[in-house]
Formats: structure tokens, sequence, C-alpha cells
């Protein structure tokens, strides 16, 4: 078995093939290279709460006059990331989802519009559902028995982007590409939300193509290119960096990322 496929195979042993061991897995994702993605700035997103505890006196105050409330993160391929925030009280699931993205991370303006420039947001898997039982920062995996009226439901949505996207990070924010390797086992670091990550990508197969579409590598493995992965800083809002980032992750520098405000 190999993670090479055929076509870029340079090997002249090629490895034993065995059979088919793909039985009962979604489709395959295929991730495009960074270079593929442009990336500006656009102007600062003020945090709407001071601190952990404004944060939660708004949700109590949420809840109180609509209910639980709902908050939509995401993980995004090549780059991952988890923007998103909460919907609105009124909000339809996807398409308040796709608005708190476009906020995020959308360009200003419509010179970066149209099919096959900057393509729309393709919201595809549920990963996993983080519940908040009570006014408190600590969020679990599934909801507690004794849990009647949960506070906060977090999904995180599997997006995969498409081939070509113009992203605009926030001046007050980083854009991070982080490697799976790194969240795994991390929760010291990442807590255990981004921890979880690697677990809950690994029912999928991928395969990376280069910028000219060849698909270079394919799950189970990756094609580093003799580069080990690294967390990067995909860019910061002080740099004011615009164009393509020719110098960002290689199609094998699969990670996990995400806006980081400063």
């Amino acid at each position: 078995m190999s993670t090479v496929t055929a076509t870029a195979l340079q090997s002249s042993a090629p490895p034993i093939l065995p059979q088919g061991f793909s039985a009962k897995q979604p489709p395959t994702i295929r991730l495009y290279p960074l270079s593929n993605y442009t990336f500006g700035t656009k102007e600062t997103q003020p945090e709407e709460d001071p601190s952990v505890l404004a944060r939660l006196k708004r949700l109590e105050e949420h809840y109180e006059q609509y209910g639980m409330r709902r908050t939509c993160e995401g993980v995004l391929l090549l780059i991952y990331g988890r923007p998103g925030d909460y919907l609105h009280h009124d909000d339809d699931e996807v398409e308040g989802f796709k608005a708190r993205l476009n906020e995020r991370l959308a360009p200003v303006g419509s010179q970066f519009s149209g099919k096959g420039v900057n393509d729309e947001w393709e919201i595809g898997d549920t990963l996993a559902q983080w519940w908040r039982p009570n006014f408190e920062t600590f969020m679990y995996p599934f909801l507690p028995g004794h849990v009647t009226r949960p506070k906060e439901c977090k999904k995180l949505y599997f997006i995969q982007l498409p081939k070509k996207k113009v992203l605009s990070v926030p001046k007050n924010m980083k854009l991070l590409a982080v490697p799976l390797f790194e969240l795994y086992d991390n929760t010291a670091r990442y807590g255990p939300q981004l921890s979880a990550i690697p677990h809950l990508l690994s029912r999928y197969n991928f395969e990376f193509v280069d910028e000219n579409d060849n698909v270079v590598a394919v799950t189970p493995g990756e094609h580093l290119g003799g580069e080990v992965p690294q967390t990067k800083v995909l860019l910061s809002g002080d740099e004011g960096s615009k164009g393509s980032n020719k110098n960002g992750a290689g199609q094998g520098d699969t990670g996990m990322g995400g806006l980081e405000g400063q």
C-alpha cells in the first residue's frame, strides 16, 4: 500500500496492493494546495464581550429571551479553521452559518464574487455537537442525562473549501494552520474541542492535488515533500498581505487552524 498515486509514483519497486479497504466510508475528500487561495485583510471586528464572564452573562440574557443558543463552527480543509459564531435566534441554521462565515472571512465588496473566483461555502457533515448545560465555560460532547434545558448547543461542521477561494481576515485576528499531529491528544494546549478534531476526521479518506489538478497523494498517508508540517500564521491582520499565499503549507500540510484574536 502506498500513499503515492500511480501517476506520481517514481519507485522502481512499486508496493504490493492489498484488497480494497474502504467499505462503508464517506466519499473521498479532495484537498487543494494553499497556493490556490488568496488572502487579504479587512477592518477590525471588535469582540462583543470583554471577558468570559461578560459572554456568559450575555448567554444568560439570550436564554431568558429566546431559549437555547445555537452556535456553529467550521473545520476548513486544506486551511483548517474554526471560524464561526452564534446564530441569531431567528436564523436558519445553514444560511445563518454561511452569513457568519462571511462576516468573519469574506472579502469586502463584490470584486471577488463569481463562480470559479470565490465560490460559495460548502457546508458538509456535522462532525460533533457540544452542549453547555449551564451558564459556565465547560461544554460536553454529549447531553448529560440530568440536563433537560441546555443553554447552548455548538455544532462543528466539516467545510470543504472549493478549488478557489478569497479570504479576508479582520485586522485584529490571525488565520492559523495547525497540523493534526499537534492537535492530537493535546488537550493541555488546545482544549478538548480542538484536540478531538483528528478523531472526528479519521472517518474520511483524502486525496491531495497539486496546482495542475494532479492527484499526488491519497489516504492513508500524506505527501510531505520532505517538509515537516508546523503551525503557520497564514495571515496576520497587521501584515496587510494581499494576493495568494505562495509560502504557506503544501498539500500534505493537513492541519487545523482558526481565527485568533490579537
